[in-house]
């Protein structure tokens, strides 16, 4: 697939920041008003949903009128091959592994075993919907979207780096109006103060650059994101962790992002899309020859 026909980034982010933020600033309102005026609960749900959906079917549309683009996006969410045990481990354990090991290190700084016990609870609501709902229901949407077009539109004129910090950037700013939507978890994360809001912008560049690691390894795999971004939402909710643990966490992503972005430059860096695929492919071929 020639991922240079993913040619419109410009107008595609433009929509996907105008028209979730329109139905999310109408949510953040509604979500101040009480519940049982006017149906507000259910319209806030509504226009919480149609936020997060938005940017999956700008994708769609865009990709619809281009048989190459459709043809591309139908084998990877249907004909994809399945991913070497390697990039399934980590896609799976990689957020578990980093918040747990954050809440081992997190105890030599005073910090409580607490943290190990399972929450019972969740960290923010949303009015009609479980909040299992949304872990799993909402990364689902957006990777359909970032993952099916927003990525590789970047991808075509960047490096994997760019591409990454370029989007990890773009995707901070995406979230700001929830933050005005009461009880949700952007909300409750700026009432827990600075640092824990400003440790969620800087945790998606790393998180983002891994994710992106794992997609372009695995083909484009657009499920290997979706269980990425799943997994680091049910994870970080899963356990009594303290907001610093999450620090911690951010500190040890970065670590390894460094350590990867350093270990395969060219993958990283060759802004060429294909000349990064054949250092990839020269890289399993070495790999193999070892064995």
């Amino acid at each position: 697939m020639n991922i240079k026909k993913y040619r419109h980034p410009v107008l595609f982010y433009s929509l996907s920041t105008i028209i979730p933020w329109l139905f999310w600033f109408v949510a953040a309102y509604l979500s101040h008003q009480t519940p049982s005026d006017n149906g507000c609960g259910i319209a806030l749900s509504v226009f919480g949903i149609l936020g997060v959906m938005s940017p999956m079917i700008i994708a769609f549309i865009m990709m619809y009128s281009d048989p190459d683009l459709r043809k591309d996006l139908y084998e990877r969410i249907f004909k994809f091959n399945t991913p070497k045990h390697f990039y399934l481990i980590v896609t799976c354990g990689l957020m578990l592994a980093s918040i747990l090991l954050a809440q081992v290190i997190s105890l030599f700084f005073g910090y409580s075993t607490s943290q190990f016990s399972l929450s019972g609870g969740f960290s923010f609501t949303y009015s009609l919907f479980s909040p299992w709902f949304i872990l799993i229901f909402a990364p689902l949407l957006e990777e359909l979207a970032w993952h099916s077009y927003g990525t590789d539109c970047l991808r075509a004129r960047f490096s994997l780096f760019t591409t990454s910090i370029l989007f990890a950037i773009y995707w901070a700013l995406w979230h700001f109006p929830l933050s005005f939507i009461k009880d949700y978890y952007h909300s409750n994360v700026v009432e827990t103060g600075l640092i824990y809001s400003l440790n969620f912008c800087f945790s998606l560049i790393p998180f983002v650059l891994l994710m992106n690691w794992l997609y372009f390894k695995t083909d484009r795999n657009i499920f290997v994101a979706i269980i990425f971004h799943v997994t680091a939402g049910i994870f970080n909710e899963l356990f009594a962790t303290h907001p610093m643990s999450k620090v911690i966490q951010t500190a040890l992503l970065i670590v390894l992002s460094i350590y990867l972005v350093v270990k395969e430059r060219d993958f990283f860096f060759n802004r060429d899309y294909h000349e990064a695929e054949k250092y990839n492919e020269n890289n399993v071929e070495l790999l193999r020859g070892c064995k």
